[in-house]
């Protein structure tokens, strides 16, 4: 092989290597950014994330703690029997969204300890509920 030729073929190579590196540190900058994790109002509580972080919050609604405000804005309490976060939501939410039920809410906690969510999902049925509350549940318990 003439040296001019094996050397273009390692400048394909290094390129392409190049390439393929820079491509998987733009897909997991955009995942990082995108995943919102499930935590407990417990982990909350010792954790204190910062008010930018998106996250996922699940527990079960506190009986008696569904304040209705002006038009959609509603203000709950999530607890896991040991600490009760407070959420605000200004949407509409599920049907099957009650009292003494499983619920996941997505958003951020404020400075003020209060859960912003921009989502919320309710179990879909009496059996259902998502595996991340039960496994949060069960180590309070």
């Amino acid at each position: 092989m003439k040296p001019k030729k094996r050397n273009s073929r390692l400048i394909t190579i290094g390129l392409g290597g190049t390439i393929l590196i820079i491509a998987a540190f733009l897909v997991a900058s955009a995942l990082r950014d995108s995943i919102s994790y499930f935590h407990s109002p417990t982990e909350l509580a010792e954790k204190k994330p910062s008010s930018t972080k998106k996250l996922s919050l699940g527990g079960m609604v506190k009986d008696g703690s569904i304040k209705r405000g002006e038009g959609l804005k509603v203000r709950f309490e999530v607890t896991d029997f040991e600490n009760t976060v407070i959420v605000e939501y200004d949407k509409v939410l599920p049907d099957l969204f009650r009292e003494g039920q499983g619920v996941v809410a997505e958003g951020t906690l404020n400075e003020n300890g209060v859960f912003i969510a921009t989502r919320i999902l309710a179990k879909h049925d009496e059996t259902y509920m998502p595996p991340q509350v039960t496994r949060a549940l069960k180590r309070q318990t």
